[in-house]
């Protein structure tokens, strides 16, 4: 359509009439016809208030260069792929742990047409959902039962309010923490239907507070890991071990929120230890319950293990059967558990083997992008601290290298400018320089990143 002035709102095309103009056709070719006139029409109610104060018009492109340029940021709000360049590892906002193409691959027949979720093949009647990899779950962490909810905040309201519905909870006030988007643990506990019973200090809690505490007659104990921050100086708290003894003269059941929850010792990949799923079992938590996307580099789940009898009387409230899993979920855990069990999980798990690669072959692939770039002095490679991310070892730096990125433009503009590529580059600004860290990047990744760098040069 030729460029006109629009001086009111008769000169204004009609919805269908700017819909088949031949550049937003274009553009909304993958859109889905009511969202296109959606935006469409709020790009128009935009143009007739701008009437209302123009004097002298306002030009049909302008109002195309709108509805495009919306069409454009709508789309890049698509759930799709991007490069990790922040340096962390587990990202909560770009998806948490990095899900391997052979778990995909492995899993899409079971997830495609018709499949036995809930069907007994062996006696031709129905079945019990997720069986298998329940199973697989109580024998990776060593304990008599497990079962899986959608995620862990999910896990713990259900264990809650099927042990402590109405009941005191004892919790220090050390441990009162706020996970991921916003969430607090104190809000999850009485939104559970549970009575918190706060008990110690914000860095101090003492095995006697608990013993004080259990003279109120509590329904069970709630030990919450800090994952995700660290308190140094004066600190004192009771460690699982020494709790549950305590518990268990008075009959009181100690669950265990490991938050992001691990099942392989974390000291080879960050040099520092993360308490294990098992660890809190042979500790003698009642229950424990974790993530199924942080740390086990697999998706979104609330996994909860423990005694038989506690996990037989969660699977039984009917809170369950709104926080289950479907197929795709349980496909997925199933393979993952899977993994960790035959021992190929630092191959399979896409997670542990960027976390494996070593600061040296990091330099190596980072010289190797710079001469395939040929960029000069444009960028640089400089060592560099990446970070497991998803609320675990806080504080702990993985050795990594970064392409540091010297320009004309500011940092904040280069990181809008990469961002805009297919896929999305996501770098960070540190010390005024906008970086890539490759930490998260794979070699696959890594093929691609030269190229969209090369692509951008002439503008940086």
């Amino acid at each position: 359509m030729k460029d006109f002035s629009i001086k009111t709102n008769r000169d204004i095309p009609s919805i269908e009439i700017i819909a088949s103009d031949e550049i937003i056709a274009a553009k909304s070719a993958s859109f889905p016809r009511p969202l296109l006139i959606e935006i469409i029409r709020s790009a128009v109610e935009t143009v007739k208030s701008r009437l209302k104060s123009e004097t002298s018009g306002i030009s049909y492109s302008d109002l195309q260069r709108e509805i495009t340029g919306e069409l454009e940021r709508t789309l890049r709000k698509k759930i799709a792929r991007v490069i990790n360049g922040t340096g962390i590892l587990v990202h909560t906002n770009l998806g948490r742990a990095p899900l391997s193409e052979q778990l995909f691959e492995n899993i899409k027949s079971h997830l495609t047409g018709y499949g036995n979720l809930e069907y007994d093949v062996n006696s031709g009647r129905r079945g019990k959902r997720g069986e298998l990899a329940e199973k697989y779950l109580a024998f990776l962490s060593e304990s008599e039962a497990g079962t899986v909810v959608n995620n862990n905040a999910a896990a713990l309201f259900l264990i809650l309010n099927t042990l402590a519905d109405r009941k005191k909870v004892v919790i220090s006030r050390g441990e009162m923490v706020q996970i991921g988007g916003g969430f607090r643990i104190p809000d999850i506990i009485r939104k559970s239907g549970a009575r918190l019973l706060e008990i110690g200090t914000t860095n101090v809690t003492t095995l006697e507070d608990y013993h004080t505490a259990l003279q109120e007659k509590p329904a069970l104990i709630l030990k919450v890991h800090r994952s995700n921050f660290a308190v140094s100086g004066f600190t004192d708290e009771v460690g699982l071990k020494a709790l549950v003894e305590l518990a268990n003269s008075s009959d009181i059941p100690v669950i265990n929120d490991l938050g992001s929850g691990v099942f392989i010792d974390t000291t080879e990949f960050a040099g520092q230890w993360e308490p294990t799923v098992q660890s809190s079992v042979h500790s003698g938590a009642a229950l424990t319950c974790f993530s199924g996307d942080k740390l086990l580099g697999g998706v979104q789940a609330g996994l909860i293990v423990g005694q038989k009898d506690l996990i037989d009387r969660v699977k039984r409230n009917p809170v369950y059967r709104a926080l289950r899993v479907d197929k795709t979920v349980f496909s997925a855990v199933e393979e993952l558990f899977g993994y960790y069990l035959d021992g190929t999980w630092k191959e399979s798990i896409k997670l542990w083997r960027l976390a494996a690669v070593k600061e040296s072959e990091l330099y190596e692939r980072g010289r190797l992008i710079l001469r395939q770039v040929e960029a000069g002095d444009k960028i640089i490679l400089e060592g560099s601290r990446g970070e497991m991310g998803g609320g675990a070892l806080p504080g702990v730096a993985l050795p990594s290298v970064a392409l540091v990125f010297r320009s004309r433009l500011s940092p904040q503009k280069l990181a809008t400018l990469f961002r805009a590529t297919d896929p999305p580059i996501i770098g960070r600004v540190s010390e005024e320089h906008f970086m890539i860290d490759l930490k998260a990047i794979d070699e696959t990744d890594s093929i691609l990143l030269v190229e969209l760098i090369k692509n951008l040069l002439p503008q940086i």
